[in-house]
């Protein structure tokens, strides 16, 4: 049960960013760098961080869940590094370092979630893993980037 909450307060985080992210980026005129920089630390808490507080504090139900062997050091691991994007992204944000800093994070962030996503359509076709909490990584990935390409497109040309 706790692993449906994660996964439905990770969509609904995620929804919430890009309400109120599209607001203020739309708020007078049209500013991506206003909304990135609140979606960005929003979007990888919501994702990278829950996720990671689940592996370290839910290992065994999450990866159940998933379909995944129990109890792995590497899903220890994989939940640290998700943690990681999340502390960089908020000190990012709270330093106020610039779009730069922000989309870097975002795109490593980024690239991680992709093979992850990558690796859990693997895990459905080879091992026939049709677990919900498996098979809605790829899917949801593709949306997060078809919602956030714009927005880092218009932000990439105001350099």
């Amino acid at each position: 049960m706790i692993i449906k909450i994660f996964e439905f307060v990770r969509i609904a985080g995620v929804t919430a960013a890009f309400y109120f992210g599209y607001s203020i980026g739309l708020s007078d005129g049209y500013n991506p760098v206003a909304q990135l920089h609140i979606m960005i630390p929003i979007v990888i808490f919501c994702i990278a961080g829950l996720s990671g507080i689940e592996g370290v504090f839910f290992g065994r139900q999450a990866a159940a869940a998933k379909g995944y062997e129990q109890g792995s050091n590497y899903q220890l691991q994989s939940a640290i590094a998700l943690l990681s994007y999340t502390v960089i992204s908020i000190v990012v944000y709270i330093l106020e370092w610039g779009i730069k800093a922000e989309l870097t994070v975002f795109f490593t962030f980024m690239f991680f979630l992709i093979l992850s996503a990558s690796n859990h359509l693997y895990q459905a076709v080879a091992n026939k893993n049709y677990k919900f909490a498996n098979i809605n990584r790829p899917f949801l990935t593709l949306v997060l980037i078809a919602g956030m390409i714009y927005p880092v497109i218009q932000a990439l040309k105001t350099f």
